[in-house]
């Protein structure tokens, strides 16, 4: 089994910086969000900074351990790293600059904040910049092997998951432009050139995620897909650890299959919802065709699941009665 925890200091520090700063902006903005009354479409200002530094918090984590895992072209996935750290960094500090100062970052179209004008290029070219370390270190993950079967699919499908993820906000900002003009928490009026909604440009959004309820969204399907990788990765920890009681998972292809699994489950579930985003509908109000698609999602993914269970669990109900015992097996010439 595949040990998945490694020490801190062996971890890539710009990274692991990086997510001490996001999950220390999550704690000030959970407390922002108490104290300061001040909204932006209904929604307090500090919520932005509290989801993106939680986001990028958990993934620039996800990364420094990632990057333990090299095996092959290890300078370059650090390099990989900490542009990511940097740019992430700069996102995420021009995201709350913005909310403290009680207007828009993303789309903000103001031209006469200077403010404003100097760091919404910040904002734009960051996600670009984010995208493409994320394209390259992909690749450089998926030329190599960095663990066991199991955990070395969790990690490719997890990759390309969250660089689907990434991609999606580039593909909505060049394609659903509306122009409107909206007031942000100092009662100004701000033009904006776009917004996440599909069909409704603002949405009204759900508590906390404020994701649309009167339209589609693009940011469930990068939610989802961003941080699928957490998911996979998660799974195939839980199964390391319940091979030690059930011996028809001690077999490393067996688990890899299990992750296989979920991992054509939880993209089928991003296909789903990205879709569903697409057609302009909220989450929360899935229609026929989408509840059909995501049954068949379902029933896809516990039918592979049962599959692999029921074969791992016949083939080690053939074995010697040594072997089910979860015993060693006796000396013998090397295979």
């Amino acid at each position: 089994m595949t040990s998945l925890p490694t020490p801190v200091r062996g971890r890539h520090r710009p990274l692991v910086v990086c997510a001490a700063l996001m999950f220390g902006l999550v704690l000030v903005s959970a407390v922002g969000t108490v104290v300061d009354g001040r909204t932006l479409l209904g929604e307090s200002v500090w919520v932005k900074p509290l989801k993106f530094g939680f986001a990028f918090g958990l993934y620039a984590a996800t990364l420094a351990w990632l990057l333990t895992k090299l095996v092959r072209g290890r300078r370059l996935g650090r390099l990989l790293g900490t542009v990511f750290a940097v740019a992430a960094t700069v996102e995420v500090g021009a995201i709350t600059a913005q909310a403290a100062r009680g207007t828009f970052s993303h789309f903000n179209a103001d031209r006469t904040d200077p403010v404003t004008v100097a760091l919404v290029p910040l904002l734009t070219f960051g996600v670009m910049v984010i995208v493409i370390a994320q394209l390259v270190l992909a690749v450089v993950v998926l030329i190599q092997r960095t663990g066991g079967a199991a955990l070395n699919r969790a990690i490719r499908a997890g990759l390309a998951l969250a660089t689907f993820g990434m991609v999606v906000p580039v593909f909505w900002m060049v394609t659903e432009i509306h122009s409107r003009t909206v007031t942000d928490a100092n009662g100004h009026s701000v033009q904006m050139y776009q917004g996440h909604g599909i069909g409704d440009p603002d949405g009204h959004g759900m508590p906390l995620t404020n994701w649309s309820v009167t339209g589609g969204d693009f940011r469930v399907p990068h939610f989802f897909a961003l941080h699928g990788i957490q998911v996979l990765l998660l799974i195939a920890a839980v199964l390391a650890a319940l091979a030690a009681e059930r011996v028809w998972l001690r077999d490393e292809k067996v688990r890899a299959r299990l992750v296989g699994s979920a991992a054509l489950g939880y993209t089928g579930l991003v296909a789903v919802v990205t879709w569903q985003a697409w057609r302009g509908q909220s989450l929360i109000h899935p229609d026929t065709a989408i509840v059909l698609a995501l049954v068949a999602v379902l029933l896809l993914t516990v039918g592979t699941t049962v599959r692999v269970i029921v074969t791992a669990k016949r083939a080690t109900a053939e074995r010697t009665p040594v072997q089910r015992a979860g015993l060693p097996e006796p000396a013998g010439p090397a295979r």
